[in-house]
């Protein structure tokens, strides 16, 4: 995906609100063998760009003065109550390093599983994203797991999900194991008890 930017040369928080003003959001690329580098970029397009999955898990190609180079999203900062993007960081990779990232996942085949087709199960995401480690070549845009065999009561761990090719787990993950999905038949509510029927009245004493 590519990303135009230009290039930054006044800082500070003034600037930043004047170029936020004038509809732009000030950035910053660093990391690899270069100086950080002071970017500004059109808000509007930015804010569109961060609603799309691949921006926040593809190698972004980030043209600067003419000048393209491979990076990752990396962090940006939202207002707290209006659609702004107040500054965005994006950090250099090189072609033969590897790199930690955090890769979506798409779950498929959920409907077919026999926990769901034979046991009325609910099956619920429990991660969305799971860190991976690879070469920035070898970086997918998502994950897919295949939930087609689970089963009432079982669970789905990271462990168990085929990762594309040059992809590893990160050591946190592959010594955790956590789960990303299980199916679960949902707790039937008790049907409430017919009303118990009026006590009989008390007899009477009878007049002596």
């Amino acid at each position: 995906m590519k990303v135009v930017a230009y290039e930054r040369s006044v800082q500070g928080t003034g600037a930043s609100r004047r170029l936020r003003n004038a509809g732009k959001t000030p950035g910053i690329i660093y990391g690899g063998n270069e100086t950080p580098q002071a970017i500004e970029l059109d808000h509007n397009a930015l804010f569109h760009a961060l609603r799309k999955e691949a921006f926040h898990s593809s190698i972004l190609e980030i043209e600067v003065a003419g000048k393209s180079q491979k990076a990752l999203l990396r962090d940006y900062q939202m207002h707290p109550f209006k659609s702004l993007v107040l500054h965005i960081d994006f950090q250099r990779v090189d072609a033969n390093q590897k790199i930690h990232v955090k890769v979506p996942l798409h779950f498929v085949n959920a409907e077919v599983s026999p926990a769901v087709k034979l046991g009325g199960a609910i099956v619920s995401h429990i991660a969305t994203e799971i860190e991976v480690s690879c070469l920035p070549s070898d970086l997918p845009e998502f994950i897919q797991v295949d939930l087609g065999k689970i089963e009432v009561g079982h669970a789905v761990h990271v462990k168990d999900i085929s990762l594309p090719k040059g992809l590893s787990l990160v050591p946190h993950l592959e010594h955790e194991n956590p789960v990303v999905a299980n199916a679960r038949v949902p707790a039937v509510k008790a049907e409430p008890t017919a009303e118990a029927a009026p006590a009989a009245e008390a007899p009477k004493e009878e007049k002596k």
